[in-house]
């Protein structure tokens, strides 16, 4: 047993002698001041020399205890260097700092001079909360700093991480992690609920916040983010991610300059330059501000916010103050969005351009109300009034109703225009043309009919109650009506004070002219907005008029004699 002892101790002396190759470092890269204070031998069973295996090591064996500046250190047995204030430590190594740290591990070099401690095999550095396992890990008492460089894992809290590398200092709880790094949250044996994945993390075991630098990924269930600049805090479960981050669930995708994900509310936001894109719907927001909620299915977006709607042929384009998305019943098969715009509300697509004050349109009947002011543009073509529905049937009209103050205009040169002018008007179309145009209701119509040479015959004025005109490639067909006064002019006869309906207007100076152009609100002159109508309503009945009505009912009927 001695002789094998004896063998075991030269074999550590040869491995003592290569780890104290190399001049020591600080951690900055330059050299240490070394340490005046002496390292202690408290205690072994049993103390000898060699000088055969080592001319200056003493050979310690048996509950072996070592003492510097207040840091306590125990092993099987030692090769203590007095000359040069260190020892090699082999068998269930501990070291105790205070009362927060201890390290254990099979072997441990422990140099006095630069205070460094270099353990190898069955590393575990506990702190507090915070353990860390490696394989071979050095423990600067300097810079109160320890490393590892073969591959380690720190348990934190309800985190784990692992890397190939890391440091960890105990004083400001930060540690750093590169190559391969991996986060999960919770640790197992529970089921993981957020995994990062990096290739340089930053972490503080006192706030639980993780800081990546590169391309790195969270996954989160459902939810996907990309970041290569971000934090994830994993006690709030919240990340908030820089440098054009993306977060992903599904088929929505949310990138801005900034993006924040509250994983437990499930709530995205973004900042400058924030696009929420909805792949399966094929439409996005885009503005300085976006967020969505991915419990409930509501998004909005403002600060220059812009609608692009990609789900036909031809993009559409709306812009607004702001977009508010709802969306109900959203587990089930009767789901359905409702989107809100409101104020300043300007949209253009190649077929179509439209302006308001604000917009709902309901999925349920794909049906868009515009409010105060609206105006739409095809072509030649303009109508207006004080509110416009319009309904469709896979992103092409199908029928556009205007309630009070309609007008509808055609302009064909620049001193003739077809118009009418109703209560109400009903257009209905048939795949995306015009094929019936309903007025109802004080109805007056100027029409500038062509002959088969396409020249213009006239202007005939109409005025009725109702009118039925039907199109065809849009063109006047036929035109129907009950009982009607009108008059044919001879183009050169068209009276003056006749040539325009009394509520005439031609907004072209307000017309989109291209995508660009609907962030540039203009308004209507002075005078030329539209008056909303005067409705009047049942008056409401008071209780106290009812019962009064009542008494006096009865009092005139026991007034009158029975025969």
């Amino acid at each position: 047993m001695r002789n094998c002892r004896t063998v075991l101790l030269c074999l550590f002396a040869f491995l003592g002698l290569s780890m104290t190759m190399g001049p020591a470092r600080g951690k900055g890269g330059g050299k240490r001041q070394p340490s005046d204070s002496r390292i202690h031998l408290l205690h072994s069973d049993r103390l000898y020399f060699n000088e055969r295996i080592h001319p200056t090591a003493q050979f310690l064996v048996g509950d072996v205890r070592f003492e510097h500046e207040g840091t306590l250190m125990f092993c099987d047995s030692a090769l203590f260097y007095e000359a040069t204030n260190s020892f090699d430590a082999f068998g269930n190594v501990r070291m105790r700092q205070a009362d927060t740290l201890s390290l254990v591990s099979d072997v441990l070099y422990y140099d006095g001079l630069d205070q460094m401690a270099r353990a190898r095999y069955h590393v575990i550095l506990k702190h507090h909360e915070t353990t860390l396992y490696a394989d071979s890990l050095d423990y600067d008492r300097l810079y109160d700093l320890g490393y590892f460089f073969e591959g380690g894992r720190m348990v934190d809290k309800d985190n784990e991480l692992t890397s190939d590398w890391g440091e960890y200092s105990p004083s400001t709880r930060d540690a750093k992690f590169n190559y391969n790094v991996r986060l999960v949250n919770p640790r197992p044996p529970k089921e993981a609920k957020s995994v990062l994945i990096s290739d340089t993390l930053h972490y503080n075991s006192r706030t639980g916040i993780a800081h990546v630098i590169g391309p790195s990924n969270i996954d989160h269930g459902d939810n996907h983010i990309y970041t290569e600049n971000g934090y994830y805090d994993s006690e709030a479960d919240f990340s908030y991610l820089l440098d054009r981050s993306i977060l992903q669930n599904g088929y929505k995708v949310l990138v801005g300059d900034s993006v924040c994900w509250d994983a437990t509310e499930k709530i995205g936001r973004a900042y400058g330059h924030a696009v929420y894109t909805d792949t399966l719907n094929k439409n996005k927001f885009v503005g300085n501000y976006a967020m969505y909620n991915d419990s409930t299915g509501y998004a909005e977006a403002a600060d220059s916010a812009l609608l692009i709607d990609y789900s036909q042929r031809d993009t559409l384009y709306a812009h607004a103050d702001s977009f508010f998305l709802y969306t109900y019943h959203k587990e089930t098969d009767s789901v359905y969005r409702v989107l809100h715009a409101y104020h300043h509300v300007r949209a253009y697509r190649v077929d179509v351009q439209a302006v308001c004050d604000s917009m709902v349109f309901d999925g349920r009947d794909s049906c868009l109300t515009m409010y105060r002011d609206p105006i739409i543009w095809q072509e030649g073509q303009q109508v207006l009034g004080e509110v416009i529905k319009a309904w469709t049937n896979d992103s092409t009209l199908d029928s556009v109703y205007v309630i009070n103050q309609a007008l509808s205009v055609e302009r064909l040169d620049s001193l003739h225009y077809n118009q009418i002018a109703s209560n109400e008007m009903h257009t209905y179309f048939e795949n995306g043309e015009p094929r019936l145009n309903v007025a109802d209701k004080n109805v007056y119509v100027n029409y500038y009919p062509f002959d088969d040479d396409s020249l213009m015959m006239g202007m005939n004025h109409l005025e009725t109650s109702l009118m039925r005109m039907y199109m065809n490639n849009r063109k006047v067909d036929r035109i129907t009506t009950p009982a009607a006064d009108g008059t044919m002019y001879p183009l050169p006869m068209i009276p003056s004070d006749m040539r325009f309906l009394s509520n005439f207007a031609w907004f072209d100076y307000i017309r989109p002219l291209n995508k660009d152009d609907i962030f540039q609100w203009r308004g209507k002159k002075a005078g030329t907005e539209l008056k909303q109508s005067v409705r009047h309503e049942a008056p409401l009945q008071r209780l106290d008029v009812i019962k009064s009505k009542a008494d006096a009912a009865k009092k005139n009927k026991s007034k009158i004699a029975v025969p």
